[in-house]
């Protein structure tokens, strides 16, 4: 059951990932946003495409296509599965894990999808109510500095990575009832969501390393891209 319900975790998180926002919303405006700026089908891209609306629409999508999932995952395991209590952030793990996958490379889309870091957040809020302050200033702290997202978006993952090792480690909270061999491998999943993340940044880290990357001005009205 236990190797069973990682399996089914990570499926059912993948069918959750592959909900589409932003190819949805750019549909129902008459684009396929896979086409347009970027061609990334994600939040950012989105917002340079169609508007701070669009935007803000596909990023409460897919963080909430994620967040719910683990949020009733860890309701359903607390309610209905105690034999699986040692492992309820181990398999939201699994889940998250999925569910980027899903986004990034959804089956019916021709495996074309975004980048994973709405979608890994919607996981990071229904995951454990400590790790969301340190999202929250990770990212919209380096993006408020910065007005860069792609440089707020990997900040965001390496402090999950830094988090999640942290309070693993010195077996904070709720860790502290989760077994050794659980917790190896939730950094070892971790990691992989947090790898994937960059893999997927990769040209815009070169950008960044040529000062050239695009910057995005959120929370100004008037202040133009660049």
């Amino acid at each position: 059951m236990r190797i069973g319900s990682r399996i089914l975790c990570l499926v059912l998180g993948y069918l959750f990932g592959m909900i589409q926002t932003a190819y949805l919303y750019g549909k129902a405006k008459g684009i396929d946003i896979r086409e347009h700026g970027s061609g990334n089908a994600g939040t950012t891209n989105t917002l340079r495409v169609l508007g701070k609306k669009a935007g803000l629409v596909v990023f409460v999508g897919d963080l909430a296509k994620m967040c719910i999932p683990c949020l009733v995952l860890g309701f359903v395991i607390d309610s209905f599965f105690p034999d699986l209590a040692d492992m309820k952030y181990l398999l939201k793990l699994y889940m998250g894990f999925g569910g980027v996958i899903g986004h990034n490379f959804p089956f019916y889309l021709g495996f074309k999808g975004g980048k994973g870091i709405a979608a890994t957040s919607g996981m990071i809020l229904g995951f454990y109510w400590p790790f969301i302050p340190m999202g929250l200033i990770a990212f919209f702290g380096t993006l408020v500095i910065t007005h860069y997202v792609s440089l707020s978006s990997l900040v965001l993952m390496a402090g999950f990575m830094t988090m999640m090792l942290v309070v693993g480690i010195n077996g904070l909270g709720a860790f502290s009832a989760i077994p050794d061999t659980v917790l190896l491998e939730m950094y070892i999943v971790t990691f992989a969501i947090v790898l994937m993340a960059y893999i997927r940044h990769l040209p815009n880290i070169k950008r960044l390393l040529e000062h050239n990357e695009r910057k995005t001005y959120v929370f100004k009205k008037n202040k133009p891209e660049e």
